[in-house]
């Protein structure tokens, strides 16, 4: 990686603090991350550096999520995980085969960054679709939508769109977040199931993005040292979300996040 320059450095510190931020209670956030990361590798190498970017963050992601279960131990919902997480690996490995067409050919490379783009257009309109939900659930009653047998119906469904999601560009935090708020799980079990479901997964995923290519020494020589800014975004959001305006910061990031996913596609 020595074509990164220290302008491309900055940019993914600030990227794995804000996936941090993001693991941390700022949800949707992470995928701006998503967006800086893709890139600024494709600046520093070329279009090559699209998919490598999905495994150099990789290992960022777990350290946030690692630091993010430790925070939110004690409310973790384990039975929602259990019916989100087989198929959200068999997704994963879905995803898996379908990344590798991506990395035959340059006009193949270029193509993962469209789906990136789209990716992450999709997730956020995924996010605002789920803010409108939890607007109306306020004045609704409970009714069906978690029963049992919908439930894992529902978890069998975005289980696999994540898992293929999660594969091809580390952006299915919207997916999962949407069947917990049907679920209606109480804001920090939200977070704490989230966090352990995707640390489950990502350290799944590892495997295969050796298997791909895109994890490697090279790539681990600069994971690894964003797990500082991953690690202290993951501890401290919670503390930040006290004392900035949240709506403010969530409206600013969607934008960028808009204007990558556009970036990406053109």
């Amino acid at each position: 990686m020595d074509q990164l320059s220290v302008y491309h450095w900055v940019l993914l510190s600030i990227g794995s603090l804000i996936m941090g931020m993001s693991k941390g209670g700022l949800p949707g956030a992470g995928n701006l991350t998503v967006a800086i990361y893709a890139l600024v590798l494709e600046d520093a190498l070329g279009s090559v550096g699209v998919p490598l970017s999905v495994g150099l963050l990789l290992p960022v992601l777990i350290s946030a999520d690692l630091t993010a279960t430790l925070v939110y131990r004690k409310h973790t919902d384990w039975k929602f995980v259990v019916r989100l997480l087989p198929c959200f690996l068999i997704g994963t490995i879905v995803g898996w085969l379908v990344f590798d067409y991506f990395q035959e050919g340059s006009d193949r490379v270029r193509q993962l960054k469209y789906v990136i783009g789209g990716i992450l257009l999709t997730m956020t309109a995924l996010h605002f679709f789920v803010k409108a939900k939890k607007e109306i659930q306020k004045d609704q009653v409970e009714n069906s939508n978690n029963s049992p047998k919908r439930s894992i119906i529902l978890g069998w469904f975005f289980g696999l769109v994540g898992g293929v999601a999660t594969m091809l560009a580390n952006a299915a935090g919207p997916v999962a977040q949407l069947y917990l708020l049907v679920m209606r799980l109480p804001k920090y079990a939200f977070i704490g199931t989230s966090a352990w479901l995707f640390l489950i997964v990502n350290i799944f995923k590892v495997p295969f993005m050796v298997d791909l290519g895109i994890i490697n020494i090279d790539s681990m020589s600069v994971s690894w040292w964003m797990f500082i800014p991953a690690v202290l975004g993951a501890a401290i959001a919670p503390f930040i979300v006290k004392f900035i305006n949240q709506k403010l910061f969530e409206s600013l990031v969607w934008i960028f996040i808009v204007i990558a996913g556009v970036r990406m596609l053109f």
